[in-house]
């Protein structure tokens, strides 16, 4: 098992990053760091204690032309969001390594649980990203088994379990709203997508030598229904829309809401899933938490009979991961490969 992470590397100090994991030309990001400018455009702010029928309005304006957005009063505890944030930095900046390498994942199997850096295991020439993490599987509860994460903080198990709970909440209600504002009924896509596969994936972005060649995670959209992101006050989350690269600014009481691609299938490319990246900086180390909310992998996707012609043939979900982790992200090629 390789036992190499990203926090490793950077804490030895060397000027210059390892060639695996640097990014062709074409990937790379054109900013110096990661600090959000207030200045240029961000994602919509979405604000859950308006009426219904601007909410869903504004809904409908964000999923179509973004795919991404900012929830506020969002009635999820902001002392869990910050809880959260705090269990996993804990683990990452004050565990010794030998401590956190006792819960590495499987390096040879895709998105085991555990801790890890390398999510992709296709194929040894793949350009790393400049991260490490921990993922927790945390729904359905047969798949929930608390005794496979840290037990340090004391509080760590707790946390993740509460924060579990209250994300699969919101993402009941978040598809409930983006059906209705597509003209369906509430429960449309959450009877496509079934039960919840839920996994909480922690983030960490150490420090990076030379940012201007690396990606703290490259160019992809999510392969499941809907991700509720929370980010630290460092920044690096980028949202790719009309042709550029835009900064989600942090918002230490928001949560940020990505489409994933069967919510595109099931809308028939109504809305958009959102493609997104990861940049590093310099000088700080960033954190985020994503929590992904995904169909079983023996459901089929297809688009609501409400939309035709359809324009994705539909999947078996299971097959559409094995293309992902198989042929690696790219964008947005493998929903791209399903269109009619």
């Amino acid at each position: 098992m390789e036992a190499l992470r990203v926090q490793s590397l950077a804490e030895k100090g060397e000027m210059s990053v390892p060639s695996q994991y640097i990014q062709p030309p074409e990937s790379r990001s054109q900013r110096e760091n990661a600090n959000p400018n207030p200045n240029v455009k961000s994602i919509p702010v979405i604000d859950f204690s308006n009426p219904r029928t601007n909410l869903l309005e504004e809904l409908r304006k964000a999923c179509k032309e973004w795919g991404a957005f900012h929830v506020i009063n969002h009635r999820v505890p902001v002392g869990l969001l910050d809880d959260m944030r705090r269990v996993g930095r804990t683990f990452f900046e004050e565990r010794p390594m030998e401590e956190k390498l006792r819960y590495s994942c499987d390096s040879g199997s895709a998105a085991s649980e555990g801790y890890g850096s390398r999510m992709l295991v296709a194929s040894n020439d793949t350009v790393l990203d400049w991260r490490d993490y921990f993922d927790h599987h945390t729904l359905p509860l047969s798949r929930r088994d608390p005794s496979h994460w840290p037990d340090s903080p004391a509080d760590y198990r707790k946390v993740v379990t509460a924060y579990s709970d209250h994300m699969k909440a919101l993402a009941q209600e978040l598809l409930g709203l983006v059906s209705e504002s597509l003209g369906l009924t509430c429960q449309s896509i959450e009877n496509v997508v079934g039960d919840f596969y839920q996994n909480i994936t922690i983030s960490y972005y150490p420090p990076c030598p030379q940012p201007e060649l690396t990606l703290g995670l490259q160019s992809h959209s999510d392969m499941g229904a809907i991700t509720l992101l929370i980010q630290d006050d460092v920044g690096g989350l980028e949202v790719f829309n009309n042709g550029e690269w835009v900064t989600v600014n942090p918002m230490s009481d928001a949560i940020c809401v990505i489409l994933a691609d069967q919510t595109e299938i099931i809308s028939n490319g109504e809305y958009r899933s959102a493609q997104h990246r990861a940049v590093t900086n310099a000088r700080r180390a960033r954190l985020s938490v994503a929590t992904f909310h995904d169909p079983a992998k023996t459901r089929q996707i297809s688009p609501s009979p409400a939309f035709h012609p359809p324009k994705y043939r539909p999947v078996i979900y299971g097959d559409y991961v094995s293309s992902w982790y198989t042929k690696g992200p790219e964008g947005k090629r493998n929903l791209d490969a399903l269109l009619c």
